[in-house]
Parts: C-alpha cells; structure tokens; sequence
C-alpha cells in the first residue's frame, strides 16, 4: 500500500496531524491499536499549566522562558500563538465545541474538585475563567445514585474550597435503575449510551427541575454525548437553570467523544484509518525510512514518502523499559533517557519522575534520529517526544497538537 504519509498511532497527536495533512489533499493511513489515552481525557486541552511549580496564567509569555530541550522551543515560540489557532479550527471543523484562549489559562475541575490550569475545555463542561470572579454561586451537584466513578464528596469539598455554595443532591431514574442490576454498567460509557432517548432525558430534566432548588448552576457528571453535543444540548433545553459537565474517572465520555468526532472527520476528508492494528518493525535504506510492516498486514508494507511517529510514551507502549535501558520498540530509534537505570525515578510518588522526561530524541525539525543518523522523512510528534513533563507541567495535549501541526507544515513544505 502507497501513501504520501502514513502515521504510526491513532492518538491525539496522530490523529491532529493526519487531519491536516488530510486537508491538504495528502494521502494519509493512520494505524492505531485502539483506544487511545484520550479515554482519560476530561474535555480540556493543557497548553503549559505550570512552570517551577507554579500555575502559569498567560502560556504564550510562559513558553518562550522553556528550556531548548522542551518541545515548544523547537517549534518556537513566535508560532506557537498561530498553530494554536489553528488548532481551534482543527476542532471546530471536526464538529468539537471548545473555547478558550492561549493568551490566557482558564481553570478546569478534575474528577476530585481541584481547579487546574487549562488552554481549551469543551462548552458545556464546567470552565471557571477567573478563580476571584466564579460563573455562579450556588451550586446543584447532581449525583447519580450508584455511580461510582465521581467521588461525590471530594467534587463538593473542592468546589466548597473555590468559594461555591455547594448543595450535593442523589437522584436516579427508571433508566439508570436498569443499569444498576449490574455494578459493572454503572460506567460513564454504559451511561452514556443509555441516556439518549428524548423520554430518558426528559426523566433526568424532572429530577433536576424538581431538586435543583434555587441553585444557579447545576453540574452533572459527565456521562452525556460518547459521539457529539446533541444529548447535552437536549437536556439543557428541558431544564430551567444552566447546566454543566464535570469530569468523571475514566473511562472518560469527554475524551471518547472527541477521539470520535476525530476520526469521523480524518476518514470524511479522505484518510485511511487501520483500526486494531501496530506498526512492529521497518526498512530504513540511507537516511529514509521506506516502509513499515504491521502486526496484521506483515505481508503487504506501508510506503510512503513520510512517516510520523505518534505512538505515545509509556503508558500506550510507545516506550517500553527493562532492566537495563528505556528504547522504543518499533525501529528502536534513539532515545534521551538516563543509561543509569538508578535516575529513571525517585522515591515518592508526588516527586518528579525523570523518565515522565523521556522520549524519542529529534532533530529541531523533530526528524527522528537512529544510532545518532537522522531519518529524514522519518518525525516523531506528542508524548513520545522527549524534553518536558506532561503530568507536572500540564503541556501534553499542547505538545500533542502542536507538534502535530508544526510537523504538518514540514511535511507539506517539502518538494
């Protein structure tokens, strides 16, 4: 099989590169193994949250302080600003609603009521723009009797300590009773495709009518919508006070929804996507990659004039470890990671962990290198990359689509 680019994984990274690529009139397979970590995904996207420690309120001035080693400093930071716009259309176009702004951080609330910094949060998931200037002040936390992946009290503890007014209120219905025979469907997914008819929403819009009381916000888990809005929006018109989403424990309905709404779109404009499959090995001749072979088509290689490596890091198995180096699996290319198996990480699950700062290592053009000779058609985009924390400094979606469409411009530039 011939491609202008074929993309190894079907992430966020990935799929953020083959949209654009794709919209240039290019030719692009996309092989992905499956889900993705966009299954933890909340509904924000974290351009650079923190520095030092410290929340960062203005990322785009926070970026060009970065170390060369981080991702963003090879982008540059007089791109970053337009390839984040670019990003907002890159969703827009593919049907997901988000809002905000690189030129300022709005806060998200995590699934344990703590406010963190973040770039672009769905609409209708709770966003708080200015901790001293709160979107209401008496909140209805609707709780759904039996689920369990919203901590409940810890939601309300941390919205009581943002200054909220918080009224916690159970409440189910026939439709969700249904679901409670069994612990297991009580997860945000099997919710989510329960709570869809016109009658189910309606049911939950009395309750909330009847219990909200004189709160001036209700927030709902986030158990709405696994392929678009619509369920949402349905809701909100029966319902007589604004209604917000807050984000569950994974499985994420937010995240499913966007990798949805993603792919839907790579494969409308054109795109080849190899669901349930992994690129397992490649031919490199002189300093070009030609082809990959894959777990499932070992016997027919995908050529391609460029190649994208989006395999993520540890946790999707685009890095792996043992006792005695950190490599990645596919082409085992270079990797910047300590030779001292001792520095990988530190006691203490709060400290920062060294390997969280582990990746691929690249040229400035995020062309990836192998026993120190850079592949020239060869680049690495997203949280395989090496050079930044994502988990201390909130910045791996950001990397994730930045670097996507930054190696996008260096594919489409080439002759």
């Amino acid at each position: 099989m011939r491609m202008d680019t074929v993309i190894m994984g079907g992430g966020l990274s990935g799929l953020a590169c083959g949209i654009a690529l794709a919209k240039r009139g290019k030719r692009v397979a996309i092989v992905a193994s499956g889900q993705s970590t966009l299954l933890f995904n909340g509904g924000s996207m974290e351009m650079l949250g923190y520095v030092d420690g410290k929340a960062v309120t203005s990322p785009l001035e926070a970026i060009a302080t970065l170390p060369q080693s981080h991702p963003y400093s090879k982008i540059g930071a007089e791109r970053i600003a337009a390839l984040s716009e670019r990003v907002k259309l890159l969703f827009n176009d593919s049907g997901v609603n988000m809002t905000g702004t690189a030129n300022a951080n709005h806060w998200r609330i995590t699934p344990m009521g703590v406010a963190k910094p973040a770039w672009l949060t769905l609409n209708d998931h709770l966003r708080i723009d200015d901790l001293n200037n709160l979107p209401a002040k008496r909140l209805a936390l609707m709780c759904i009797r039996g689920y369990f992946d919203q901590p409940n009290s810890m939601m309300a503890m941390g919205l009581r300590n943002l200054g909220f007014e918080v009224k916690v209120i159970e409440f189910t219905t026939d439709d969700i009773s249904a679901l409670r025979r069994s612990p297991s469907e009580m997860r945000a997914t099997n919710l989510a495709k329960r709570l869809v008819s016109h009658s189910a929403l309606q049911r939950i819009a009395d309750q909330i009518n009847s219990l909200a009381g004189d709160a001036d916000m209700v927030l709902l888990p986030s158990v709405f919508g696994q392929s678009d809005d619509s369920d949402f929006q349905s809701l909100q018109s029966k319902v007589n006070k604004p209604l917000r989403l807050i984000a569950t424990l994974p499985p994420a309905v937010a995240g499913m929804r966007i990798q949805t709404q993603l792919r839907h779109y790579f494969r409308m404009l054109g795109g080849t996507y190899l669901m349930g499959d992994s690129a397992v090995s490649g031919t490199i001749e002189g300093d070009q990659l030609t082809s990959i072979t894959t777990a499932k088509m070992n016997d027919m290689p995908l050529r391609a004039d460029n190649f994208v490596l989006a395999t993520g890091s540890f946790v999707s198995r685009g890095l792996r470890a043992d006792y005695e180096r950190i490599y990645e699996p596919v082409l085992d290319l270079d990797v910047d990671a300590d030779a001292d198996r001792e520095q990988w990480t530190r006691f203490g699950v709060l400290e920062p962990q060294a390997y969280m700062r582990y990746g691929v290592a690249t040229d400035e053009q995020f062309r990836c290198r192998k026993q120190g000779k850079t592949i020239n058609n060869l680049y690495a985009i997203g949280s395989v990359l090496s050079g930044h924390d994502a988990v201390k400094m909130g910045d791996g979606t950001g990397v994730s689509l930045l670097t996507a469409l930054a190696v996008n411009d260096l594919i489409i530039a080439k002759k």
